[in-house]
């Protein structure tokens, strides 16, 4: 059975405390934000598992200082092999605060538990090799059909969920947040698609009857889903900082009015927009904002949609603002001048290569 997507429990405060021989993480229960005067991770998760890695944060100063995190993109669309594995070591490298991501992170293309179990296991033992802690975020690849989100619930709870950390605020959103009805249309016509894909290519892919909905290019966020976020963002009123991380661009979908209510929200406050599933990058100013489209950490690549090409994303949040660099993994190499992780024979821009998508 379908299990509940919305978060639940106390809120759960984690300060990140210098202490002799390294990091010392207290837990307290806390009913109200934190104070903004040190480094704190801040959830209301339950447990007893959770949607990220692990909670070791390398929080070098307890202060004021700059927060630095990272992004990863789509994985999916027959994930090359070892970019990913790549990505981790680069990360390692640059030694991000934690990890986020705009979701499909597995191939999703099977209704069998235990075969997306295997795949599951295949990403968490890849992601464990990061040393920040790896926030995750659903796709359609992850979250498309009641057996996939069954999965998801049991090894990582939410689908949707926010946090803090110190005095910058994370929404992650469930672009795939229709009624179970929906749901099981959805994906009887994306698994014949996904055959058509395989079997006669991408031209006939664009006439099955998946391709032209709604939902498969925009998403869906739901009534509940956008009451939680417009109340956590009313909770947390403080921040210097919002960012919204969603897979798909909901925003695109004519009539919509529930990420419309999340937008509404956050107004009168700076924010920034993350999002993936193009597999292309791009940028567009909305509501005097950075919408940001992330293009590929491994997955499929279109070059004739935008740049299409393997990065990491850089953000940091400091009391100038927001800076944000995208990285380009054939560019990022170690002390000898190489690229981690054997990426020296791998191809990291099909269009560039020759490979095509």
């Amino acid at each position: 059975m379908m299990q509940s997507n919305r978060p639940s429990g106390a809120m759960t405060r984690l300060p990140i405390l210098a202490a002799a021989g390294g990091l010392a993480l207290v837990v307290s229960a806390a009913c109200s934000s934190p104070e903004p005067d040190g480094p704190a991770f801040v959830h209301e998760i339950a447990g007893p598992v959770l949607p990220w890695s692990h909670e070791r944060f390398d929080a070098r100063v307890a202060g004021d200082g700059p927060v630095r995190f990272a992004l990863f993109a789509d994985l999916t669309g027959d994930e090359r092999p070892g970019i990913f594995e790549v990505a981790v070591g680069q990360l390692n490298l640059l030694r991000p605060e934690f990890i986020v991501n705009v979701g499909d992170l597995i191939e999703g293309d099977s209704d069998q538990a235990d075969v997306l179990a295997v795949q599951w296991d295949s990403f968490d033992a890849r992601a464990a090799g990061a040393r920040a802690p790896v926030f995750y975020a659903g796709g359609n690849h992850d979250l498309t059909g009641e057996v996939l989100r069954d999965v998801w619930a049991e090894r990582y709870g939410p689908t949707y969920y926010w946090f803090r950390y110190r005095d910058v605020l994370f929404l992650v959103l469930d672009t795939e947040d229709n009624s179970p009805e929906r749901m099981a249309e959805i994906e009887a016509a994306r698994t014949e698609a996904v055959e058509i894909f395989q079997t006669e290519g991408p031209e006939a892919f664009a006439a099955t009857e998946y391709a032209t909905m709604p939902e498969r290019s925009a998403g869906t966020i739901g009534a509940e889903q956008s009451a939680y976020f417009v109340d956590a963002i009313a909770r947390n009123s403080d921040v210097r900082w919002t960012f919204v991380l969603t897979h798909k661009p909901a925003w695109r979908r004519e009539g919509e009015e529930h990420f419309a209510a999340i937008e509404a929200a956050l107004a009168e406050r700076p924010y920034t927009v993350f999002s993936g599933h193009v597999q292309a990058y791009g940028h567009e100013e909305r509501n005097g904002r950075d919408y940001i489209q992330l293009a590929t950490t491994g997955g499929l690549q279109f070059p004739d949609l935008g740049r299409s090409a393997d990065h990491l994303t850089w953000v940091t949040v400091d009391d100038d603002g927001v800076e944000i660099a995208t990285l380009l993994m054939e560019g990022i190499l170690d002390r000898t001048g190489r690229i981690p992780a054997g990426g020296d024979t791998l191809c990291f821009e099909a269009a560039r290569c020759g490979e095509g998508s």
